[in-house]
């Protein structure tokens, strides 16, 4: 499956929906995407991972400098919809203490939203 990004906004959540495998050579790409995204105003990210068929150390890279970048500007970033596979590559590396993989947008939407309400 070719790489392909792309998002839309909901709220003041942007969902980010990726597809196909994440690795050395289409993080580059991730990481333009994703940049994109922030540079265009979005603060509030959920990655929708429920179409990633892989995801390496590299794209996990890439992913926690894209939080810490929205951490620096009081954003979040959660995940959603991720594989059995991909969900053990957030275990094996223990990103699951900085990153919350929910099952579904609903889910990602009402944390969110509990954690707004927190501030």
């Amino acid at each position: 499956m070719e790489f392909a990004a792309r998002h839309r906004a909901e709220n003041d959540l942007t969902i980010v929906t990726i597809s196909g495998e994440i690795d050395v050579f289409t993080s580059p790409r991730l990481r333009e995407e994703l940049l994109e995204v922030i540079e265009g105003g979005a603060l509030h990210l959920v990655i929708d991972l429920g179409e990633v068929t892989f995801l390496d150390s590299t794209g996990l890279g890439v992913l926690v400098g894209i939080y810490h970048r929205l951490r620096a500007r009081d954003g979040s970033m959660s995940f959603m919809g991720a594989s059995d596979r991909v969900r053990r590559v957030f275990h094996v590396t223990q990103l699951t203490k900085i990153f919350v993989l929910h099952d579904t947008l609903d889910d990602a939407v009402a944390a969110h939203e509990r954690a707004m309400a927190g501030h």
